[in-house]
């Protein structure tokens, strides 16, 4: 069992490294597309932490009154009915922890018996969780294939020998791989009997971090947060930088929109409330405080090819 412990040892270090990239991007990006937004003046009986990772995971949360705990907002599931526009009359509110449920009535506006108001994750009502897996399992590829790519630099051959010198090769290698300056062998040890083949591999890692850089670029984009989504060398005028961020604030909008819209709704269901949401800071005042610092059209250095991003 340890032999074959041994044999795999290679196989299976390979496979945890896989799976703590691909974590540490997921993690990562969750931590982006939950902090994003900025909910003003709602109630302390709300968990925002864990309203934006239900509207993440599940792309959708209920806002309603509870007796005995005060406003709550709390993932829910379809209950009964649904409305002329195919959303939900009623849905059922849950805890992740089991120890609650009730349903709240939705209806249409100006219902008498609303008693709730549904908080959507974007405009078409889909979660933001199959984005953020898609895009780790990218960037968790290319990081893993310049490892690869950057290992076969250091090790960029093919030892070919005899089975009963396989122990022997492997020992050496050791040696070899520990950049120790010297290795020795026995007179047992037969140069006839085994081959060094050079792979010659190409180092292409600085290709693969550029296209690593565009594909992050791109899920920021995706999420509404503002990047350079392409790749210049040369420094950028203003009109380049803010037309760039065209599809950004479109992204943006998507997930910004019915929060706001669920905002409203709640400040007309419960008047005793002003709620609102935003985007903890909007790209133009970025941008407007960036061009005066410099005091110039053009942008360098931040803007320059955006590789300072990973």
């Amino acid at each position: 069992m340890g032999r074959k412990t041994g044999k795999n040892r290679q196989f299976w270090e390979a496979a945890r490294n896989n799976n703590f990239t691909f974590a540490q991007y997921y993690q990562r990006f969750v931590e982006l597309a939950t902090s994003m937004f900025r909910w003003d003046d709602m109630p302390d009986t709300v968990n925002l932490r864990y309203l934006e990772l239900v509207l993440f995971a599940e792309g959708r949360a209920v806002f309603f009154y509870e007796p005995d705990i005060g406003y709550i907002a709390l993932p829910c599931a379809d209950y009964g009915e649904l409305n002329i526009y195919g959303e939900p009359m009623e849905v059922m509110a849950y805890s992740h922890t089991g120890s609650f449920t009730k349903v709240v009535h939705i209806g249409y506006p100006g219902d008498d018996e609303k008693n709730g108001v549904i908080i959507w994750n974007n405009v078409i009502h889909t979660n933001s969780a199959l984005d953020c897996e898609m895009y780790s399992k990218r960037l968790w590829n290319i990081d893993r294939a310049i490892d690869v790519n950057v290992n076969a630099q250091k090790t960029p051959i093919l030892i070919r020998t005899e089975k009963q010198q396989e122990l022997t090769m492997r020992n050496l290698y050791q040696k070899y791989d520990g950049n120790e300056p010297v290795i020795y062998g026995d007179a047992a040890l037969n140069p006839n009997a085994l081959t060094v083949l050079k792979t010659e591999a190409k180092f292409v890692a600085d290709d693969l971090q550029g296209l690593k850089t565009q594909l992050f670029n791109e899920y920021l984009t995706r999420l509404g947060i503002s990047n350079m989504n392409f790749i210049k060398k040369e420094r950028l005028i203003s009109d380049e930088v803010l037309r760039s961020q065209g599809s950004t604030m479109a992204s943006r909008y998507s997930r910004l929109a019915p929060r706001q819209s669920a905002a409203n709704e709640i400040n007309t269901l419960f008047p005793d409330l002003n709620v609102s949401c935003s985007y903890r800071e909007d790209v133009s005042l970025a941008l407007e405080r960036v061009e005066e610092a410099l005091g110039e059209e053009t942008y360098g250095g931040v803007y320059n090819g955006s590789q300072d991003n990973l």
